[in-house]
């Protein structure tokens, strides 16, 4: 984070400055996917912001906003911006669209809708994710509507649902420390921030597994475990020892690619915490990216053990963090806001989002049900972020695909469409968050009229189901009415006032147990999630060597530093500081392939091939490549983005994607190009 505020100068008027209204000082809250959630807030004078910063009084940011934030307001008044409601007129991705009124589309959307429905409303699908995280603006009038309807459900696991049940198999529930207490930690073990950390140890991608387990091994050898913590609050120890035994240290530096000493002193340290007075213990801090592989939510099973077996959660400052928001399972009123009995005890099918490729694909069989006939967009741009994009785009283009997108601007999957609506930012609606980071209930307030025609999310919804004919008192609720009843337990004028309500939970949450579990106890295993082991990626030397052969490059794709997943690539600021799409590696591999800084390479597996430019660094351990990403695909080099060479493949828990459980070769791109 950067703490920065950004500055609009206010208008001139000929009347003079008698003539502005006052100044407002509006709460607001960052919608976007980060743990943060940053408390905002925004000055406004004649429905123009003049000044937009992080809160400085919120305990967890301080004040501080990130760069694409704090730059917010390029979005709202961007000159790109879809301000109308658009009808297509060309061939799908073409982008060519017509202004029509809001009637015009939303009739025409019904009256399809409507067609489709009374021959199976399962041939209808929502997709949304977190473009917006807002509780009003993510899934509470779009979640009635489409249960009113009998939609088909949407799986949305394309970002965190394999950690997610990792942590439940073993804590019960998405919950960890205190992110500020890592300040009282005495070692720290993250998968991120490697270029500030004392040590970064670059494990080879999906084996996150295996040095968990060999750090319990040499725990165990070395009796550096908190005997009556586990005796108290684990089960299964005997299981975990009987996994861990095999896995020395020698055995997971060969499967990590590391150095034997580097893990040497990782155990030493770790198990040194044991030893500790409690003021400086031991934190993990887990990302999202190390679930992204086949094994992913074993991984987290094994990894969230280790605090448990030094007793690191007796202690503010020790234990983990993957998710904070199981925190907010008992205050958030999901049932209200989503109405799943709206369904009235109609079963319904549920596809999975990062399968969208195949399954806009696939023909009506029994199995799968009826073909998707028309497809629902809002808070994603799957054409852009769903893996092997060649499929979702051949999906997405079936002309007899009815696509409607609410969106900002004209996205990739934007110009798919057959329907574009203008649906409002931050800046313009009501919503309350909470976040999976911290443990603050975080209010958002419209500071701005929506700009152009632009309507919210809900309203959206709500102007949906009227011309469906649902007549059921809940799609009356406006914005407000739903931000209000989003939580319980919260007083709604003290965090209007506030900006932020903090929810009351332990500085050292499991020091004497209480995990969310039946038992209170974390567990090892059970008879629903069996016994956590490493899983090897799918496509690996091991796992595929014939594969491997071919491409003998892992890749992992994480996000660009100024982008967040597709969302403020289109801002030019922050695009400028990106650059181009880039893919980074290692000196060795690029000299063994004779490419240099700055060329234009490709990307390439029997999948699809990616256009970008190179980028020699260290940055790149020996043997794997890092695809930054997510560009739109328009804006990339050649018309596509790094998932053009993912895949579809699921995790071993939560089905999640398996981005970096990936096997590519780089190459000259204009040498490739040629020879075909």
């Amino acid at each position: 984070m950067t703490s920065s505020a950004a500055r609009v100068d206010a208008p001139s008027t000929a009347d003079g400055p008698s003539a502005l209204k006052p100044l407002r000082e509006v709460r607001a809250a960052c919608p976007h996917d980060c743990p943060d959630t940053c408390a905002i807030r925004v000055t406004v004078q004649d429905d123009r912001v003049l000044k937009l910063q992080g809160d400085p009084n919120h305990p967890m940011t301080h004040g501080a906003l990130c760069t694409k934030v704090s730059r917010y307001v390029e979005r709202v008044e961007h000159a790109d911006r879809v301000l109308g409601p658009l009808r297509r007129v060309g061939p799908k991705g073409s982008g060519q669209f017509v202004a029509v009124s809001w009637d015009e589309a939303l009739d025409e959307i019904a009256t399809r809708l409507k067609a489709i429905a009374a021959r199976d409303p399962q041939a209808i699908l929502p997709y949304s994710y977190a473009g917006t995280m807002g509780l009003v603006q993510g899934e509470s009038m779009a979640a009635r509507f489409f249960h009113r309807l009998g939609a088909s459900l949407l799986d949305r696991t394309i970002c965190a649902s394999a950690g997610a049940a990792g942590l439940t198999a073993t804590y019960g529930g998405k919950v960890g420390m205190h992110t500020e207490h890592f300040a009282q930690s005495k070692l720290i073990l993250r998968t991120e921030t490697a270029d500030k950390c004392h040590r970064h140890l670059a494990i080879r991608p999906g084996t996150d597994g295996a040095l968990a387990l060999a750090l319990a091994r040499e725990l165990i050898v070395r009796d550096e475990l908190d005997h009556a913590y586990i005796r108290e609050h684990l089960e299964g120890f005997e299981v975990l020892r009987d996994r861990a035994m095999p896995w020395t240290l020698e055995r997971a530096a060969a499967e990590c690619g590391v150095a034997l000493e580097d893990l040497r002193e990782l155990a030493r340290d770790y198990g040194a915490a044991r030893h500790g007075t409690g003021a400086a213990p031991a934190a993990i801090r887990l990302n999202y990216g190390m679930q992204r592989v086949h094994g992913g939510g074993n991984a987290v099973r094994l990894v969230a053990l280790l605090p448990c077996l030094i007793g690191a959660w007796r202690h503010a400052g020790g234990g983990m963090l993957l998710s904070s928001s199981g925190w907010f399972a008992p205050v958030r009123r999901d049932q209200w806001l989503q109405r799943p009995d709206l369904l009235a005890g109609r079963r319904t099918r549920t596809i999975n989002m990062s399968t969208i490729g195949d399954d806009l694909l696939r023909p009506a069989d029994p199995e799968f049900g009826p073909r998707i006939e028309a497809i629902v967009v809002y808070n994603s741009n799957p054409v852009a972020v769903a893996p092997e994009s060649s499929k979702v785009v051949r999906g997405f283009q079936r002309e007899d695909l009815f696509t409607v997108v609410l969106e900002h601007f004209l996205t990739d999957t934007a110009d798919q469409a057959d329907y574009v609506l203008p649906a409002t930012t931050q800046l313009e609606h009501w919503d309350v968050h909470t976040s999976y980071g911290h443990t603050d209930v975080v209010i958002n307030e419209p500071a701005l009229r929506p700009r152009g025609q632009a309507r919210s999310n809900a309203q959206i919804f709500r102007d949906l189901a009227q011309r469906m004919g649902f007549d059921d008192p809940c799609f009356q609720d406006d914005d407000e009415t739903l931000a209000r009843g989003a939580v319980r337990g919260i007083d709604f004028a003290a965090l209007r006032q506030q900006g932020w309500q903090a929810l009351e939970v332990a500085d050292a949450p499991f020091a004497q147990g209480g995990f969310p579990t039946p038992s209170g106890r974390a567990r090892v295993a059970s008879a629903e999630w069996g016994v956590p082991d490493y899983i090897p990626n799918h496509e690996s030397a091991a796992s595929t060597p014939e594969l491997a052969q071919r491409y003998p490059l892992a890749m992992i794709s994480p996000p660009a530093r100024n982008f967040l997943n597709s969302t403020f690539v289109n801002v030019r600021s922050l695009r400028d500081i990106e650059g181009e799409p880039l893919v980074e590696m290692h000196p060795d591999d690029a000299a063994a392939r004779s490419l240099l800084d700055g060329q234009t390479v490709c990307v390439f597996n029997d999948r699809g091939r990616y256009h970008c430019r190179l980028r020699v660094s260290t940055r790149a351990r020996p043997g794997v490549v890092n695809g930054l990403g997510i560009w739109w695909r328009k804006l990339g080099l050649r018309g596509t983005n790094v998932n053009e060479v993912t895949h579809q493949r699921l995790t071993d828990l939560g089905r999640a994607p398996t981005f970096y459980d990936c096997l590519v070769e780089v190459g000259p791109g204009d040498a490739l190009d040629a020879a075909d």
